[in-house]
């Protein structure tokens, strides 16, 4: 109920006196949201409203628009301090109608993060005086200790404080989960990742919405790919899960909000970054995987859940922390405890001079001028002797050619985010950003990268770029396959199919590392081990070259083609003989399977030699494509016997598979993954499949 009241008042006085109003928020993703429920508001009303955020996403022709006929200017501090107020010039008009700052979230800014925020703000209202504007302060908390001195400490003006609630509120049930004992010798515990994963399964199960919140991005990812494993096992329907964190990009981070909203999402996995009051439609359940580190942190993220009168149950899922475990010991503490305060800092001496630098760009000093309460003269004298600024009498320009906002950053010590650059099948898309102090840990070359739950490896580091070049990667690397023995072999329509003994060797492409106790993922790294060899039995079908050359026109084509068929044909062994994926393997090779791709789209397109390059088509080598499924244990767990004995059944059922998909081009249900911008008609990679499974079948 807080948006309404301040949205009301400012909405009124756009409309009736042409004020102007600027939202601060302090993440691009609560700037959104706003700005579509001003959107919602102004369309059933016919108010005539223009509101717009203005950010790093915002597109350049947008930008003069919004500055000269914005009413409602939705923004983050770091957009105010770097884009807006060292340009004021530009919003003369703006800030000249400015009447109200609204400053949601404001239990976020404490800390160094609150004390740059509270220099902000000076700066800011030093530039609306120079336009005449005397904005009113209206903020915005959830529970915290200490919320009218916090206010007051930010804007440094008196505030008066509204404490009682009236929104409405369902019933809320709370619990505290200590994962069962699994070694009373040693007093461990099971993760508290697998209990987390545990009840938002049952929770999903149920048809309750769910949010669960980990506290890293890597445990996003993998609690992600837990519940995805479960619930989007099947690619022709919508996915339930989704995960949601920093370092996604804008478009997905919009996307997943407004799938959120609508309610097409069963299970939300978050960092931090819905910890805030994001509208991400209704919710039943809350799981905290692991405490936040404050009471009212956990109160907060509790709180997403029951916001439309109905009942939630918030969970709070301890890890092997001490201090977990003493929460989950001790639920008096949690329950009595009341929430911290939020303290800051602002005339901190490298901050304040920071800002008093930047101030000086925007506007000259004179003497007698303050700072906030701080006399910023021994701070004009320093920037002197620098060289930046100029005395003349009783006022300081600036004079130095360097733009000081750029320079300094408003939540790290250092700025200029990575961005992560997926060169699978060689492309170069932008996949995600990560920020600079986190690049070191999470983008090392040979690490691995989560995206939606998808590992990428990272192959090149420019660390002067500010670049993470990445490839999508599996735990196998490659394959390779050579036939040791054939046992028998029948005719498959205009080709061949065989069951035999087959040599395979595979090469892993990383490992993972576990923290003891919490069973916590904190980090990857490269592999350096001989190749893991083994003897299994298979399956395998093949066409000769003349029946190659008279399907297809190129040998890509047909390489694409029996990348397609062994996808429908692993799909439906798996179901004629009930296996797990990791049972049952599938490989595309030449000839006796000397060079072999997994069929997928990272190996779609290509055949890859052992040592990593690529098959050239136009080698005068044997090319004979092969599809095979293979026993994925030393010496076979009994899968490709049945499977060679109805080997015929498995390619009619494919071929209904595939028949039967109404995709165009090739889906994951039914030849695997395709890349965008594929062929249409005769040329697609479902098209070329079907040509293949139909000669293997044919009478």
């Amino acid at each position: 109920g807080k948006t309404l009241c301040y949205t009301l008042p400012v909405v009124a006085a756009a409309l009736t006196q042409r004020s102007k109003a600027l939202y601060l928020f302090p993440t691009k993703a609560l700037a959104q949201d706003q700005v579509a429920e001003l959107l919602e508001l102004n369309q059933a009303g016919g108010l005539g409203l223009r509101a717009a955020t203005f950010d790093g996403d915002t597109p350049g022709d947008q930008r003069q628009a919004i500055r000269l006929g914005g009413d409602i200017v939705v923004t983050n501090p770091d957009m105010l301090h770097q884009g807006i107020l060292p340009h004021h010039t530009k919003w003369a008009q703006f800030f000249e109608n400015l009447r109200y700052v609204v400053i949601d979230e404001v239990h976020t800014y404490r800390g160094v993060f609150g004390s740059h925020l509270a220099n902000v703000l000076r700066r800011l209202k030093r530039v609306c005086a120079f336009y005449g504007a005397n904005p009113q302060f209206i903020l915005c908390s959830a529970t915290i200790g200490n919320p009218k001195a916090h206010a007051e400490a930010l804007i440094e003006r008196p505030v008066t404080a509204i404490t009682e609630s009236g929104a409405p509120a369902g019933e809320k049930h709370v619990l505290l989960w200590n994962p069962p004992v699994t070694n009373p010798d040693l007093g461990l515990r099971a993760s508290a990742r697998s209990q987390s994963t545990r009840i938002a399964r049952m929770a999903i199960k149920a048809g309750l919405k769910t949010l669960v919140f980990a506290q890293s991005r890597t445990m996003v990812e993998v609690l992600t790919k837990y519940l995805k494993d479960v619930f989007d096992h099947d690619p022709r329907k919508p996915a339930r899960i989704r995960a949601y964190r920093g370092g996604y990009l804008p478009t997905e981070r919009r996307d997943a909000e407004r799938a959120m909203r609508a309610g097409h999402i069963d299970g939300i996995v978050t960092t931090s970054a819905l910890e805030l009051g994001v509208d991400i439609g209704s919710l039943d359940v809350v799981v905290l995987n692991g405490y936040p580190g404050s009471i009212a942190a956990t109160w907060q993220r509790f709180g997403r859940a029951g916001r439309r009168q109905q009942p939630s149950v918030g969970v709070l899922v301890a890890s092997s922390d001490p201090l977990d475990q003493y929460i989950v010991r001790h639920p008096e503490f949690f329950s009595a405890a009341p929430p911290e305060h939020a303290r800051i800092a602002p005339d901190q001496p490298v901050i304040l001079l920071d800002h008093i630098r930047c101030a000086a760009f925007e506007l000259p000093f004179r003497a007698g001028d303050t700072f906030g309460p701080v006399d910023p003269g021994v701070y004009l004298e320093l920037l002197t002797e620098d060289g930046v600024l100029h005395r003349e009498g009783e006022r300081w320009d600036w004079i130095a050619d360097s733009y000081p906002a750029n320079a300094v950053s408003l939540r790290s010590v250092a700025d200029g985010n990575f961005v992560v650059v997926d060169r699978t099948d060689g492309r170069q898309v932008i996949i995600a950003e990560v920020d600079f102090s986190s690049a070191p840990l999470m983008l090392y070359e040979g690490a691995i990268h989560m995206v939606q739950s998808t590992p990428y490896q990272v192959e090149r580091l420019d660390w002067e770029g500010r670049k993470a070049y990445v490839t999508r990667t599996h735990v196998i690397d490659y394959t390779r396959l050579k036939v040791l023995e054939r046992f028998d072999g029948v005719v498959a329509g205009t080709g061949g199919s065989h069951h035999g003994e087959v040599h395979v060797v595979r090469r892993v492409a990383g490992y993972k590392k576990i923290r003891y106790y919490t069973h916590e993922n904190i980090g990857y790294g490269p592999v350096n081990l001989p190749d893991q060899e083994m003897h299994t039995t298979s399956v395998w079908w093949q066409l000769p070259p003349s029946v190659l050359e008279a399907l297809f026109t190129s040998r890509q084509d047909a390489l694409d083609g029996f990348l397609g068929a062994a996808h429908a044909l692993h799909v439906v062994a798996r179901i004629a003989v009930m296996a797990e994926a990791a049972d049952l393997q599938k490989a595309v090779g030449s000839g006796d399977g000397a060079w072999c791709a997994h069929a997928d789209a990272r190996g779609r397109g290509q055949l890859r030699r052992a040592e990593g390059g690529a098959l050239d088509p136009d080698e005068p080598d044997a090319f004979t494509p092969t599809v095979y499924l293979y026993d994925n244990y030393p010496g076979g767990v009994g899968l490709a016997e049945p499977l060679w004995q109805r080997q015929a059944e498995l390619i009619a059922r494919a071929i209904t598979l595939v028949d039967a998909c109404s995709c165009a081009a090739g889906c994951p249900a039914c030849v695997g993954p395709v890349l965008p911008g594929e062929p249409t008609g005769r040329d697609t990679p479902k098209a070329h499949a079907r040509r293949v499974l139909a000669a293997l079948g044919a009478a």
